[in-house]
């Protein structure tokens, strides 16, 4: 199953598209806009083996590049409050780890889809992540995490995290049990969605009847809640400086908050 193909389908108006197998495309209507919805996607029969799950890898990386440019490129004759709103579906477990991706550069690819991220939100298209899954590591960096507004449904089944449990155990020399123990105190360690959403990067936490295959209802309400965050988009900052200013952040983020103005106050 997977909950990135569900849901682009389930929003979708029409047909989905695919740029490679693994990288699929849909047009959804939110509000008054006609937005681009972009997931990544298992593809069992990809010849890179490392990357058959889900994960974005070498082929993923330049695919959703060529998906974003297209849209912007697209639009580039339309005003600003006219150019079309970009939703990323993320269901990710990770980038591609293996040899054959280091060898090819993996860095490039993934460096390659955050670059047509980026430019698009800076020409402003409203860039939305809506997390139905799995947003880990590298995988969610390269798909979902230069986004404006970021939506993520309420859900065990969803995760937002720098690495997986036994992974972050092998890093930190600790246990996943001692790990759960010190994600009880400290928030950022927390592979619990509703402990992530307090440090200020999620704009919209949904609770849904069925994360993993959605209702009507869910459609519906994740469609209003889209749209709502679209309209937030295009009046906010093309930047990401929302993540800091947040209350959620104001509240959880005093620490990156002091860093960045010392920083700021350093270069200037």
């Amino acid at each position: 199953m997977s909950r990135g193909r569900n849901w682009t389908r389930a929003l979708a108006d029409g047909d989905v598209s695919d740029v490679v197998p693994s990288v699929i495309t849909a047009d959804a209507t939110l509000g008054g806009d006609v937005a681009r919805l972009i997931a990544v996607v298992p593809d069992p029969r990809s010849p890179y083996h490392r990357a058959r799950r889900g994960e974005v890898g070498l082929r993923e990386g330049l695919a959703l590049a060529e998906a974003v440019t297209e849209v912007v490129t697209g639009d580039a004759h339309l005003p600003d409050d006219r150019r079309r709103p970009i939703v990323a579906v993320v269901d990710v477990p990770s980038q591609a780890y293996g040899r054959v991706e280091e060898v090819l550069g993996i860095h490039h690819a993934l460096a390659v889809a955050v670059d047509a991220y980026a430019r698009a939100r800076t020409a402003g298209h409203p860039l939305i992540t809506l997390i139905v899954g799995t947003a880990l590591s590298g995988g969610f960096l390269a798909h979902g995490a230069q986004a404006g507004q970021i939506l993520a449904l309420d859900d065990p089944g969803v995760v937002v995290h720098a690495m997986h449990r036994k992974a972050a155990a092998r890093v930190t020399r600790r246990t996943v049990d001692e790990l759960d123990e010190l994600a009880r105190r400290i928030p950022p360690l927390s592979y619990d969605v509703t402990d992530w959403a307090k440090l200020g990067l999620c704009d919209g936490l949904l609770d849904v009847e069925n994360a993993g295959d959605p209702t009507g209802g869910d459609v519906g309400k994740v469609r209003d809640a889209l749209t709502a965050a679209v309209e937030r988009a295009r009046r906010g900052p093309r930047d990401l400086s929302n993540r800091l200013t947040s209350p959620a952040a104001r509240r959880t983020r005093a620490a990156s908050r002091r860093v960045h103005e010392a920083l700021a106050a350093q270069w200037r």
